[in-house]
């Protein structure tokens, strides 16, 4: 991850794709969002959705598991380099959240984050925050889902120590 100050506004990523299998969408339904159009297929076909779909915080969990695999892949790129990652700190939350599509058994969506604002940390000295917009594209290129995340990035320090080797 990079360093608060070198992170850069418009900046997207490319969090790679997914395709949602129709025992994926059950197995997760089963445990974390027990909705019959989620678990059932023939239930699901009778429901307003037509055939069974993925719970949102599903296509949101496929999101997480994504970007986190980019920021061990960044890591271990700038570790390779001889240059330690910025800190993550938690995130004080996210916003916007909207489940704009159903994403169905077979479809495959792609997970973009793009770097829509950042400011130093009012609260927490030596960090800043930085808000994104995560989208998810299904294969015919439509919008599934779409919020705006906020996290705290290590910042280099007023000593300049933070982000040396």
């Amino acid at each position: 991850m990079m360093f608060f100050e070198d992170v850069v506004v418009g900046e997207v990523s490319e969090l790679g794709a997914h395709t949602f299998t129709a025992e994926e969408i059950k197995r997760f339904a089963s445990a974390f969002d027990p909705q019959p159009f989620h678990t059932d297929e023939e239930a699901a076909a009778a429901s307003h959705f037509g055939r069974l779909c993925a719970s949102g915080w599903h296509t949101l969990a496929v999101w997480m598991r994504l970007n986190v695999r980019r920021l061990q892949q960044l890591a271990e790129k700038q570790a390779a380099s001889g240059f330690r990652s910025a800190r993550l700190g938690p995130s004080p939350g996210f916003e916007q959240l909207k489940w704009l599509k159903p994403v169905y058994a077979g479809d495959s969506v792609s997970f973009t984050t793009e770097v829509i604002a950042k400011r130093a940390s009012r609260s927490r000295p030596g960090w800043g925050v930085v808000s994104m917009r995560s989208m998810g594209h299904n294969q015919a290129g439509e919008d599934v889902i779409s919020f705006v995340g906020h996290v705290f990035v290590e910042s280099r320090g007023e000593t300049g120590q933070a982000g040396e080797n």
